[in-house]
């Protein structure tokens, strides 16, 4: 499967910069830019994306903006945010407005790359500096809840679910065909970015989270 993807930023300069590493990719094709959100919503209806890499700052919308009206036009599209504000504030509101995905422009091309692939399998992406940000409000002076699965990468959710499910280390390395030392690994980084440290935490917060059914 192509993955057809239209970038939106009002920088020229920085369009054609991103343009490099992803016409690399054997499986992305760039079917047309935007620099405004009037031009990015003509770009949706006739381009039929999949994806669409939005700014947050444009000349006569918000990235906001313009991530709600996607989401209620074509609810197929999905949104990677790609932005220059590590902000939490910025975060939550696109993330609320319907972005799968938030990079930041100071992330390698490598992560934009992940999160295009990411969204359109249906999973959300938060690049390194941006999962980083949103751990330590919780932390500092998030609620009393664990952060949402989003801070977890697609492996640490399948270990998660299984060891929900009440398998042991080396049922979970057979199952996913990873060795019991990755599997150890994958098990302390979940309990660290969640700050949950018993197996029937985990086994709850998967259940709350809709990971698995109880």
């Amino acid at each position: 499967m192509t993955i057809r993807v239209v970038l939106v930023d009002d920088h020229r300069m920085f369009r054609e910069a991103l343009r490099t590493p992803l016409d690399a990719e054997a499986d992305i094709d760039i079917v047309g830019e935007a620099a405004t959100g009037a031009a990015a919503l003509s770009a949706l209806e006739q381009l039929n994306p999949d994806v669409m890499v939005v700014d947050i700052g444009l000349p006569d919308m918000s990235g906001i903006e313009l991530t709600r009206t996607i989401t209620r036009l074509r609810p197929g599209v999905h949104v990677v945010a790609l932005s220059g504000h590590a902000d939490r504030l910025y975060i939550e509101e696109m993330l609320k407005a319907g972005a799968y995905g938030y990079v930041v422009k100071s992330a390698g091309a490598d992560e934009l790359i992940a999160a295009i692939r990411a969204v359109v399998d249906g999973r959300k992406f938060l690049s390194s500096e941006v999962t980083g940000l949103m751990i330590r409000h919780f932390h500092e002076d998030g609620p009393a809840e664990s952060p949402p699965s989003t801070v977890l990468g697609r492996r640490e959710i399948e270990v998660l679910r299984l060891l929900a499910e009440g398998k042991r280390s080396g049922e979970i390395a057979a199952s996913l065909g990873i060795t019991v030392g990755t599997t150890e690994v994958h098990r302390r980084n979940i309990k660290q970015k969640l700050g949950i440290h018993s197996t029937a935490e985990l086994t709850r917060y998967a259940i709350r989270e809709g990971l698995i059914t109880s």
